[in-house]
């Protein structure tokens, strides 16, 4: 993968977490009545069911390995 370039979602996190937790940062996401999209496959034909999440959606991550500051 191109350092430059990111394709995924997953690529973006990991990136973003690599960077982050070598400054003893945690990451926290909140979502809110949350709605998602899920295609039935690829391409522009592809339909979508929709999922909704009411209430909060919290992820929240840090590294336990490092100490803080």
């Amino acid at each position: 993968m191109n350092p430059q370039h990111t394709n995924t979602w997953p690529d973006l996190a990991i990136g973003l977490y690599d960077r982050l937790t070598g400054r003893n940062a945690e990451i926290a996401y909140e979502f809110v009545d949350m709605h998602v999209k899920i295609p039935s496959g690829t391409g522009p034909q592809a339909e979508h069911a929709e999922w909704v999440f009411g209430g909060t959606l919290k992820i929240r991550t840090r590294d336990l390995g490092q100490s803080p500051n």
